[in-house]
């Protein structure tokens, strides 16, 4: 089984800090899609938790599909809020993007390394 490595340069944070670790790593058919936050070029993307929900997730979506993957090859996601009270405004974004193909999920609330309402990350499968 081979490892391809996504983003394996590193992206880059807030501040400009390099980050020491892949977008993305696909093995046997799994792609595993670092947390993504609502950033955009490393900077922060100002909003409520709606504008910030659909970007964290557009940027798992863009990773996703240049390794080649689809919503429908997602089988997990796995979400971090950083208030209870985002949790239903969470999921109506969550349900434009997933409602064809829901895949299992875990949301949990706690705080962040960056300034941000929201991180997501999502699993994929294919068969190879």
């Amino acid at each position: 089984m081979s490892i391809t490595r996504y983003g394996a340069d590193g992206g880059v944070g807030t501040g400009g800090q390099h980050l020491p670790f892949s977008s993305a790593v696909e093995a046997g058919g799994w792609l595993y899609v670092s947390g993504q936050t609502p950033m955009t070029d490393g900077e922060v993307v100002e909003g409520g938790i709606v504008e910030q929900s659909r970007l964290a997730i557009d940027n798992c979506v863009k990773i996703m599909t240049d390794a080649g993957y689809g919503l429908e090859d997602v089988v997990h996601v796995k979400v971090i809020l950083t208030d209870a009270r985002y949790f239903q405004s969470f999921n109506k974004v969550f349900k434009e993007y997933f409602g064809e193909h829901p895949p299992a999920r875990i949301c949990a609330v706690a705080d962040l390394v960056v300034d941000v309402k929201v991180e997501v990350d999502v699993t994929c499968y294919k068969a190879p």
